[in-house]
């Protein structure tokens, strides 16, 4: 940072937003003008990927630096395990200050949160979406999950979860701005149940989504669970208007926010690293399906990343490269001239800051596992892990059939290339990159049946030791090292055979 006595990162996340709902990188109607600003002012990644597609195992990796498959919060509503520190705990142990306002989603209890602070951030700043409503009664409660509230009375910027948010950013930032810290602000909107001024609603009275050729598609070639997840769509026309009119307005209210919480960071921590995201996207109707779920469609994957950093990173510059959410963690870590060490999984960005056609990975990865809170409409059970070397696409879909896409010949993954002759040599080599991350990164379903896939026509014999890897946990900075179960004594590779 220009003053390099001050270590200050801003960390500004939302749910549910699309990398295409930024004005700057998708549809100039999306009305995103602060947002806009941010990465005209720093850079912007064009392909930045969630590691999974859900709310909570997306924030595990963010917060963590670790797989979801290996931090225990594999789904919604399971915890992050004991053992498994997250970047509060980590930044706070080196000096910073750390708060973290907003929704969390990884404390094991249901959508809103547990409203207690957990271990490596600050109680007097913690405030999640349970704090909110025990800030409400019980019929401001009912109101602020009512999805049609907007269509009958005016909703007050002041009654929103978001703007609350952002009040309580903007203190932090009057009291600590002159002090190292990690700042937090996670956004729900503009997640579901889209509430917003009236003057957002105005905004895109007639705003409408283009007409994307995989809204046609019939899935014709495409695993068996994306056709019961379609169900009765694949049996009508698809609605090509799309005219998700409280969404997109909810999309420019939380721009407006979180362009409050960037006026105040520029006024009391004007050197501070601004890092921007979103933890995944959501169908839209694309591919007959809607939400989020087992897939890997760059509709629900592919998230908008921005990097704002004053007098550091030049100003307007696009990353062309894929990254991903792994990489966050040892990121901030190094921004602020800490060592990233085990077991963050991901590298750091921080050469594709300063120099954004650096390449950080030839290839990135995300996994599925499952997703079950109250509210959920998908309760099963589909692992699914991914690799992306920034044009074709490996999706490995264990319970149901495979995909491979070219995204340059064919970006709206209409065309499943798993069975063509002329790709199996590229296939076959993303695949064994596949398997060895699993085995790198102790991916607790790895096995054979990952491997023996109809169209692996030189896959291995099915073994019950499969290839014998093991990856112990190595936490140097937390933990005794680990020891082998063989001999007693302390390992001396973490990944290895047994």
């Amino acid at each position: 940072m220009a003053s390099p006595e001050k270590r200050q990162v801003v960390f500004l996340m939302t749910d549910t937003q699309r990398w295409d709902m930024l004005s700057c990188q998708g549809i100039p109607a999306m009305q995103t003008p602060c947002l806009d600003r941010l990465a005209a002012g720093g850079v912007r990644f064009e392909r930045a990927y969630t590691c999974q597609p859900v709310c909570g195992p997306a924030r595990a990796a963010i917060f963590t630096g670790q797989w979801p498959h290996a931090t225990g919060a594999w789904t919604n509503s399971a915890a992050l395990g004991d053992n498994v520190r997250t970047l509060g705990q980590r930044l706070q142990d080196l000096g910073l200050h750390t708060a973290y306002i907003g929704k969390w989603h990884l404390d094991g209890s249901d959508y809103f949160g547990l409203g207690r602070c957990p271990d490596g951030w600050d109680p007097a700043w913690w405030y999640d979406m349970r704090n909110y409503l025990d800030e409400l009664t019980p019929e401001e409660r009912r109101k602020s999950r009512d999805s049609q509230l907007m269509e009958r009375e005016h909703v007050p910027a002041e009654f929103t979860f978001g703007h609350r948010c952002s009040n309580r950013a903007i203190d932090f930032l009057k009291r600590h701005g002159g002090e190292d810290f990690f700042l937090t602000v996670s956004y729900d909107e503009p997640h579901h149940p889209f509430l917003c001024p009236d003057e957002f609603m105005k905004m895109h009275r007639d705003t409408v989504l283009p007409d994307e050729p995989n809204l046609h598609d019939d899935l014709a070639g495409k695993p068996e669970h994306q056709h019961a997840w379609a169900g009765p769509a694949l049996e009508r026309e698809p609605a090509t208007r799309r005219q998700p009119r409280a969404f997109l307005a909810c999309n420019s209210f939380v721009d407006a926010e979180i362009g409050r919480v960037i006026e105040a960071v520029r006024r009391h921590a004007p050197d501070a690293l601004i890092l921007y995201t979103s933890d995944h996207g959501d169908m839209l109707g694309s591919h007959r399906l809607g939400g989020k779920g087992p897939a890997m469609y760059d509709e629900i994957t592919r998230v908008p990343m921005i990097a704002n950093w004053p007098g550091r990173i030049p100003a307007g510059s696009v990353c062309p490269h894929p990254v991903s959410h792994i990489d966050l963690a040892p990121t901030i870590l190094d921004c602020i001239g800490a060592v990233p060490e085990a077991p963050l999984n991901g590298r750091s960005m921080k050469p594709a800051l300063l120099d954004p056609q650096f390449r950080p990975h030839d290839i990135v990865f995300m996994e599925f596992g499952r997703y079950e809170v109250d509210h959920d409409g998908f309760g099963g059970f589909q692992p699914v892990r991914c690799v992306f070397d920034g044009r074709h696409k490996l999706i490995i879909n264990l319970l149901s059939s495979d995909e491979l896409y070219d995204l340059q010949t064919d970006p709206g993954e209409l065309v499943n290339l798993i069975a063509s002759p002329a790709h199996a040599p590229l296939r076959d080599t993303l695949h064994n990159g596949l398997l060895n991350w699993m085995n790198q990164t102790r991916d607790p379903f790895r096995g054979y049946y990952w491997e023996r896939r109809p169209w692996r026509t030189d896959a291995a014999p099915a073994t019950w030791n499969y290839t014998g890897m093991t990856r112990q946990r190595e936490e140097p900075a937390y933990e005794p090292r680990q020891l082998d179960y063989a001999t007693g004594l302390e390992i001396t590779a973490a990944t290895r055979r047994k």
